[in-house]
Parts: structure tokens; sequence; C-alpha cells
């Protein structure tokens, strides 16, 4: 079979950098950010910020794991600002997941849980 091996949809290849940026010299604050071994999941988290007029994304290739994310921001942030932003905002989030997840599996290994 021709197809790469899995473990090329998740390692970066050394000398590749893992996030590059290009800055739109057409659109004022709007950028290309081209993520390796990253999908779909990263591609929808900037919809959320206020600052945010644009963000999209695309998959070049099936076969090629990388993402362009194309971000466009009002005046009071930039492009890079709002990537930024909204990584952060994920980490918290997945932060507060996982402590959450650790107090109940404590709670349910000391059997404070109530059997149903």
């Amino acid at each position: 079979m021709n197809a790469p091996d899995r473990y090329e949809r998740f390692v970066v290849p050394e000398g590749t950098k893992k996030v590059s940026y290009e800055r739109d010299t057409k659109i004022i604050n709007a950028a290309t950010f081209t993520i390796e071994r990253e999908d779909h999941t990263i591609g929808n988290i900037l919809r959320i910020d206020e600052n945010v007029l644009f963000a999209g994304y695309k998959l070049p290739h099936p076969l090629q794991y990388k993402i362009l994310v194309r971000i466009h921001t009002t005046s009071q942030s930039s492009p890079m600002q709002a990537y930024n932003q909204a990584i952060n905002d994920l980490d918290k989030e997945l932060d507060h997941l996982k402590n959450a997840f650790e107090v109940e599996v404590e709670k349910h290994s000391r059997g404070l849980l109530m059997p149903v």
C-alpha cells in the first residue's frame, strides 16, 4: 500500500516549524497560518473571538497533514493576537476539564459516589 505511516499524521518532521505565519499584504489585519500536523479541531477554535471578522480554514490535501487557517480581525486586534488568545483559551478549557475529571476520579476511588 502507498499510504504514509500513521505516525506521520502526528509527529512534526525535524526541521519543520509547527506554525508558520504569513501576513496578507492586500488586506489590513489579515494573515494565513500554516499549522503542521493538525486538523479540524484547531481550525474551529477561532470563530468565537469577538475581534475576529473572518476565520476560515482548509485542509489542502488528505495526505498532507497540515491545515491553513486564514484570519481577518478588527483594528483592535491582530491575527497573531487572535490566534494566541484562541490557543490560550483552549488550553485553559482543557486544564479545567482535566482538573474536573481528576476530582471525580478521586471521589470515585474514595467511594464518595453513591452507587446507582
